[in-house]
């Protein structure tokens, strides 16, 4: 009878026991649930527009007459139909440049879409385009020029209360904001001086408007600029940064930008921005660049960890140009035509060792975003194996990491296997993060070798990925 009891007792335990086993810890700087569905984005629209449109400048002095600004056809649902076919997630608009001139019918300006003939003075850029982004469902963002060359007060203490109120009125009056871009360009204002930004008053009055909103900066603390308008993040581009002692328009040095910093002690991944045009504002004389071109800043972004936004400029009748939305069109064409059939379709995977069962190898191969590849507890590297049905044409690899659990992998190799059985080194590379491309030759194999020989803790994959372009 004693027995029995104790029979009873330890299969009563077992359940419970057997639901303890320990999960993956994070590792270093990890990103908020909001800078991870930004993540996910990818690629969002960026719309310079306002009196530089119209004037060819690209940096208004502040003294255009309002008059100026009169985009008779304004369509920003032409624009939101735009953004979406060409799989942008959001639009980020120039709300106020440093001209100063603001799109709204702000109360801190007298420089403003209300001061101007079109639609008689009651016209509001951001309402049209914040509703047209709701209706599309499409994700509103805005860019705010701290720097003013039309307010008088700016270059005085007064003027960081100015900007702030400024703040108040786009935050507050145009529903859920995804991003806040600061630029931070400081130079002198109609007064001749220069401000001292009060960027803590800033950033805290964005957290307190739109909490879930990511803040970009050269710094962050939402997500950092890439350190160039080329759409180029480095081939090393860590998600972490260590951000104290800089602040936007006084930031890290280029390279640091570009590249991150590994063990940075704060989650501020990078944005990747550029035009599709030479300028950032409309010009009737210039052209988009190549479908080629667009297709090489989609891997030197997206392709290295970063987020892409693309400047798509709105011509002088409020309407993206139909050049520009045709290169858009034809682009999203060929990266669906890349990236449509993912060429491990198929395919078996094994890796060196897991950390359990739940963080098998196979995670990495379905398209669950539940799943993911963990190696055993205390590795510091791993080595995985896809084996597909049959040897394939491919010329470009692409990783994920989980970085729900931090960013790991610091470097990897990729090899293949030939008909006699013999293993060649095709890739040598460092980062990983969100997502990662890399270019490959190109090759046919049966057996590619990811092999990840420096990592900051156990490495993980959430996604492989086989995939051949002819660009």
């Amino acid at each position: 009878m004693r027995a029995l009891r104790l029979y009873a007792i330890v299969a009563l335990a077992l359940p419970i026991c057997s639901c303890h086993h320990e999960e993956p810890k994070p590792y270093g700087a990890v990103p908020t649930e909001a800078q991870m569905e930004w993540q996910r984005m990818e690629t969002n629209m960026f719309c310079h527009f306002g009196p530089n449109t119209f004037t060819g400048e690209e940096w208004g002095d502040g003294g255009e007459d309002e008059d100026l600004f009169y985009p008779e056809e304004l369509d920003c649902r032409q624009w939101v139909a735009v953004a979406t076919a060409a799989g942008m997630k959001g639009i980020i608009i120039t709300a106020k440049h440093h001209d100063g001139f603001c799109l709204w019918p702000s109360h801190e300006s007298d420089h403003t879409v209300r001061e101007s003939h079109w639609q008689r003075g009651s016209g509001d850029v951001l309402r049209e385009l914040s509703e047209a982004c709701r209706e599309g469902g499409l994700k509103f963002g805005i860019y705010v020029s701290p720097w003013d060359r039309n307010a008088p007060n700016y270059g005085t203490p007064e003027y960081n209360q100015t900007f702030a109120r400024t703040l108040h009125e786009v935050l507050g009056d145009y529903g859920e904001v995804f991003e806040q871009w600061f630029d931070g360009a400081n130079g002198e204002g109609p007064n001749g001086r220069r401000q001292e930004y009060d960027w803590t008053l800033f950033n805290s009055t964005v957290s307190s408007l739109q909490p879930q909103a990511v803040v970009f900066s050269d710094v962050g603390p939402g997500c950092r600029w890439i350190g160039n308008e080329r759409g180029e993040a480095g081939r090393t581009c860590w998600s972490t940064l260590n951000p104290d002692g800089f602040e936007p328009g006084r930031g890290p040095a280029e390279k640091t930008l570009n590249e991150g910093e590994e063990g940075g002690s704060r989650w501020i991944p990078g944005e990747a921005d550029v035009s599709i045009r030479p300028s950032w504002f409309y010009k009737d004389s210039e052209h988009p660049k190549s479908v080629a071109e667009l297709v090489e800043i989609y891997f030197t972004s997206v392709g290295r960890n970063a987020v892409l936004l693309l400047n798509v400029p709105p011509d002088k009748r409020g309407l993206i140009a139909a050049e520009d939305s045709a290169r858009l069109m034809e682009w999203r064409a060929e990266l669906d035509k890349i990236f449509s059939r993912n060429l491990c379709e198929g395919a078996t995977a094994k890796a060196d060792s897991r950390w359990g069962k739940q963080y098998d190898i196979a995670g990495a191969l379905d398209d669950d975003e539940a799943t993911c590849w963990v190696a055993k507890k205390g590795s510091k590297g791993g080595v995985v194996t896809l084996t597909l049905p049959e040897p394939r044409r491919f010329n470009l690899i692409m990783l994920q990491e989980e970085i729900g659990l931090g960013q790991r992998v610091a470097e990897f190799t990729i090899e293949v296997e030939d008909d006699e059985g013999n293993w060649h080194e095709i890739a040598h590379e460092t980062t990983i993060g969100y997502k990662r491309i890399v270019p490959v030759p190109d090759t046919k194999s049966r057996r590619i070798k990811i092999r990840i020989t420096r990592s900051l803790a156990e490495p993980t994959l959430k996604q492989v990925g086989l995939f051949y372009s002819d660009q």
